[in-house]
């Protein structure tokens, strides 16, 4: 095998993908083909509509052609010769590639050869299609060539592939699980959140019990950074742009902004992050060393321009809320500052049963023009985070080439109840803004000096944060979280009253508590399961008469009588401390 490397056998099976596709489909013309996590896929244009009754002939011709052993041969051609060589083969996409290619000064390219199939492509195969492990074609998708919503929409075909059948089967089946839990899908069922055509793609609206989610979370963050000394501010979602043509954000991502004209001369957009916003709080007065650090925390919604084709429900929006602070402070008092975000963070992940790793995202130096500031700069920048992660023994994952433009940062990589990685928290060290916006503040000695910036987020994205937490309880909330903690349901109008008095008692302790009266008590029960309520109280004639309640819990089921006192109490608390109610 000329490569084992899972990459080489995806690339590979890519091929064979497009070579079975163009066997089938003279016609198709072919986009790109490339490796992806847990599989690939290839996108084609097709001389009509194809649907995903077609995935298993598709995949059927595949593994015919997979037996065969067809080797990958490779061929080296002039730019000229290759423009020609693809024209003749009728093949637009990958002419306009190499005409781009040829544009930015290449002088040959390569092909690969598989029976009778051609593919543009740099390489990195398998010996011959026998060695390419197990794999699945998955499902259809549309994408537009290059990513560019004004260019043409092709057909995706993606597929899973893994070395051994074993692994490929724990995929899918994680998938068909990730089907049950998508929080598009919970989303609707529970009622949480809608969107508009209206109001537009990737800008979520949140129902009363959605902003429930939002407002608990949001509350959990500020109950757990109030003791180290944070101060709420408050920006405009609009600025100048001037204000990021200053931090270098408009250089590097103006393309993703969304541009606002007023009435007079001065060009505007919505705020895609907040930095530059928290920066000018700063400057508004001269600081001295001893009001170091100074910690600023927003949450506040930001505006980013995403293409249609990459919006995906809450996990990308354009839309997105940020639990924001940026801590200035002085070189010595880095440490204690970022293990103080270290402690938050750990809490937060703790409240939800959620276990993570710490990627240290650092500057790829071979691409050093991607990010902003000289390598001194970074070098300290990155020794000084490194230097953390090894004084206080965090284990980490290295990622070269993963910073922020701005500094390196420590990633938070959660992993959640089907084995899926999700990136939520981050802390990022940053000396570059800083410098470009002139702060300072007055050392002992009367001197002016810069101060450290740190940026840091608990949940990154409150959207994105609850697409992973809705599909991590599979919309089953522990009973602190949920939208509705209780349901009350009488088991007939004899004891209606005595079901008022029970909701009454739970609302008047701080529980989202509801009574339901109408349909039957089956019906009912059956709707509180299918909403996933944590806890329901059934009320009948024995209750009424010894002040109880009979409880059933969404796992447990049956968890017996409590008295009324004693269980508004005990809700009371184990939504207080955010744990799940424990009967006797």
């Amino acid at each position: 095998m000329n490569d084992q490397s899972l990459e080489a056998q995806r690339h590979s099976a890519a091929h064979l993908l497009a070579l079975t596709v163009q066997e089938l489909y003279p016609q198709v013309k072919l986009g790109i083909g490339p490796p992806i996590e847990h599989g690939f896929y290839y996108d084609f244009e097709f001389p009509e509509p194809i649907s995903s009754d077609d995935l298993p002939k598709i995949e059927a011709r595949m593994r015919q052609a997979q037996a065969d052993g067809l080797g990958f041969a490779h061929e080296e051609l002039p730019i000229d010769q290759a423009i020609a060589k693809l024209e003749a083969m009728n093949q637009p996409y990958k002419t306009e590639l190499v005409k781009n290619l040829a544009v930015d000064g290449a002088e040959t390219v390569s092909f690969f050869t598989t029976g009778n199939f051609v593919d543009l492509c740099r390489g990195g195969h398998v010996e011959d299609t026998k060695e390419i492990g197990p794999f699945k074609l998955t499902h259809l998708a549309g994408a537009y060539w290059l990513g560019d919503e004004k260019n043409p929409m092709l057909t995706r075909i993606y597929a899973a592939q893994a070395k051994t059948q074993a692994e490929l089967d724990e995929y899918l089946t994680m998938i068909e699980e990730a089907k049950k839990r998508d929080h598009r899908k919970l989303g609707r069922e529970l009622d949480l959140f809608t969107f508009s055509d209206l109001v537009g793609a990737g800008l979520p609206l949140f129902t009363p019990r959605g902003t429930i989610l939002r407002n608990e979370i949001t509350r959990l963050i500020a109950d757990l950074q109030a003791p180290h000394g944070y101060s709420q501010v408050w920006i405009p979602h609009i600025t100048k742009r001037e204000l990021y043509e200053v931090s270098g954000h408009w250089q590097k991502f103006q393309a993703d902004l969304f541009h606002v004209k007023g009435k007079g001369d001065s060009e505007f957009v919505l705020k895609p992050m907040n930095c530059p916003h928290h920066n000018q709080i700063y400057l508004s007065r001269n600081r001295s060393y001893r009001d170091l650090p100074i910690r600023y925390a927003e949450v506040t919604t930001n505006y980013r321009d995403e293409l249609p084709g990459e919006l995906n429900g809450l996990s990308r929006v354009r839309s997105l809320t940020q639990d924001d602070g940026h801590i200035y402070c002085r070189l010595d008092q880095i440490s204690d500052e970022i293990m103080k975000m270290y402690v938050i963070i750990d809490e937060f992940y703790k409240t939800f049963d959620l276990k993570f790793k710490v990627r240290f995202s650092r500057r790829d130096p071979e691409h050093s023009e991607q990010f902003l500031g000289d390598a001194a700069v970074w070098q300290q920048a990155e020794d000084t985070l490194k230097q953390i992660l090894v004084d206080k023994q965090i284990d980490y994952i290295d990622g070269p080439g993963e910073a922020a433009f701005y500094g390196p940062k420590l990633d938070f990589m959660v992993t959640d109840a089907i084995g899926r990685k999700w990136q939520v928290a981050t802390i990022q060290l940053d000396f570059i803004q800083p410098e470009r916006f002139g702060l300072t503040y007055t050392d002992d000695h009367g001197q002016e000096v810069q101060p450290v910036m740190i940026h840091r987020a608990i949940a990154g994205s409150i959207e994105r944060f609850l697409a992973m937490l809705i599909e991590h309880y599979a919309g089953a909330f522990p009973l602190w979280l949920a939208p509705t903690q209780i349901t009350v349901l009488p088991v007939s109008d004899k004891v209606a009253d005595y079901g008022a008095e029970v909701t009454a008692a739970l609302v008047a302790a701080g529980v989202r508590a509801e009574l339901w009266q109408d349909e039957t008590l089956g019906k009912r029960i059956r709707q509180s399961e299918m909403m996933k309520v944590p806890l329901t109280v059934i009320v009948g004639e024995q209750e009424t008469e010894a002040r109880s309640v009979s409880l059933r819990s969404l796992t447990d089921k049956d968890m017996g009588k409590q008295s009324l006192p004693q269980f508004v109490d005990r809700v009371r608390q184990a939504i207080a401390a955010r744990t799940n109610y424990i009967a006797d």
